[in-house]
């Protein structure tokens, strides 16, 4: 009786702490009430085993309220417990409480099987035991008992600047004090545009911002042959002075100015026919400042090309590809200086550009 006495208060103890029912002293009540859960075990343990299973009332009845308990507070923590283990630990509960239970039923009817069938189940446990570790040697133990969740990888966006590019170099020898260091020295770029700068001598060098040290824009190293990027949409409209912080002595300007239409020209409706009179780009002369953006649209009904070179020769410098019916190419044009272009197509169609 004093087992089970123990065992029913410190489980009604337990229930009331971990239900949340009782809110005072609430971990020393769970440690309290486990330990009188645990002593009440043993001395209920020691009775069966010394006098067997009470048949009064008062055991009755002490045995219905701790199964009720056991099995309500147990309903109650599968239902809302959301653990992967719940049902591990359960089932390990029940292989320990069950072989415990007949053997003690045994001790108690029939002594001289139990030692038998003790050793038996002991074995069998072993076993089992045994079995549970060597799998999990070869099944990876962290994988193969708890259920894992799939990941699911999330679409990585990408941060990369786009937008049309201007570029500034950073000049070969440009180390030494008095020579030239970035290229152009004073860049004016419109709003919207990606500032590539690239080291082109042979020791690193930063792009900062003079006036906050860096709070604007900051590049920090850039080796040499490295390329820094700016997003100018990041900046607001305005003079920026920037340095290196490792050669204090290079410094250079930044201007961003509020974003220009683009300048558009028309390849127009029969440019592909060599005739007197004909234009072949509207306008063939285009004045510019640096920095704008030209549009060239192929209002014709055949096949062009925006090649820059003089005709057959090309540059390099920008090339459109094949430009069917419909079709635009932009190119922004960063610095100043005189560029001739034409048609691959029909290298009769030239134009220029005037970039100040």
């Amino acid at each position: 009786m004093p087992g089970m006495g123990l065992t029913a208060i410190g489980l009604a103890g337990l229930t009331l702490s971990y239900a949340g029912i009782a809110h005072t002293f609430i971990d020393g009540m769970h440690a309290l009430t486990g330990l009188t859960m645990f002593v009440g075990l043993i001395f209920l343990a020691a009775g069966i085993l010394d006098g067997g299973v009470s048949t009064s009332n008062r055991a009755k009845a002490t045995t219905l309220v701790i199964l009720s308990i056991a099995l309500g507070f147990g309903m109650y923590s599968m239902v809302l417990n959301t653990s992967n283990y719940t049902v591990t630990i359960a089932g390990i509960l029940m292989a320990i409480a069950f072989p415990a239970i007949i053997i003690s039923y045994l001790y108690m009817k029939h002594p001289t099987i139990a030692k038998p069938i003790g050793a038996i189940v002991s074995m069998a446990a072993a076993t089992g035991i045994i079995m549970w570790v060597s799998f999990g040697i070869f099944s990876a133990p962290d994988t193969y008992m708890i259920p894992q969740q799939i990941g699911v990888e999330e679409p990585v966006e990408d941060l990369t600047p786009s937008g049309p590019i201007f570029t500034i170099e950073i000049l070969a020898e440009s180390v030494e004090e008095g020579n030239p260091d970035y290229d152009p020295d004073v860049a004016i770029v419109q709003q919207g545009h990606v500032i590539e700068w690239t080291n082109a001598d042979t020791v690193a060098h930063t792009v900062t911002s003079a006036s906050d040290f860096g709070e604007t824009f900051d590049s920090s190293l850039i080796n040499a042959g490295e390329v820094y990027t700016l997003d100018t949409n990041d900046l607001e409209i305005g003079e920026y002075e920037y340095l290196c912080i490792v050669h204090p002595w290079m410094v250079a300007t930044l201007v961003i100015e509020a974003a220009k239409e683009p300048t558009k020209v028309i390849i127009p409706e029969g440019a592909a026919i060599p005739e007197d009179g004909q234009i072949y780009y509207d306008p063939e002369i285009l004045d510019i400042t640096a920095g704008t953006t030209v549009v060239w649209d192929n209002v014709d009904t055949t096949v062009h090309t925006v090649t820059s070179g003089i005709a057959p020769e090309t540059d390099g410098i920008f090339d459109s590809g094949m430009m069917s019916a419909g079709d635009v190419f932009e190119f922004t044009f960063t610095d100043a200086g005189t560029y001739d272009y034409f048609c691959t197509f029909h290298p009769w169609m030239v134009g220029t550009v005037n970039v100040e």
